[in-house]
């Protein structure tokens, strides 16, 4: 068994959002995803099939719901819970360092 760090080996590539999964079963999905800048593209939402639970561990980010068209802020510590099917859009994340999420993906209760 090997112990890992969640602030280690972080790729240093800018221009893109890299996804990457830690662990995952027939359950859940359990992702490391860093920004550096991005933003979902305008017009553009994301529709999950799963619920996600999100966690900010550096940086910051703007997430947006759609129908309620305020930008919720983000630092180190925040965490939202992201319905199945709850249009959203990452407005912005920060430009001047890397934001690292952890994103729980799941199958919520009906």
């Amino acid at each position: 068994m090997d112990i890992e760090n969640l602030f280690k080996n972080i790729p240093d590539e800018q221009g893109r959002e890299i996804f990457q999964t830690l662990l995952e079963t027939g359950d859940f999905r359990l992702e490391r995803i860093i920004s550096e800048g991005q933003a979902t593209p305008p017009g553009e939402w994301y529709d999950q099939d799963l619920d996600e639970w999100v966690l900010l561990l550096t940086g910051s980010a703007g997430v947006v719901f759609e129908g309620d068209y305020r930008i919720y802020s983000l630092k180190p510590g925040n965490y939202l819970h992201i319905p199945a099917h709850r249009r959203h859009r990452v407005e912005w994340t920060a430009k001047s360092q890397k934001t690292i999420w952890l994103a729980l993906h799941y199958k919520g209760g009906d």
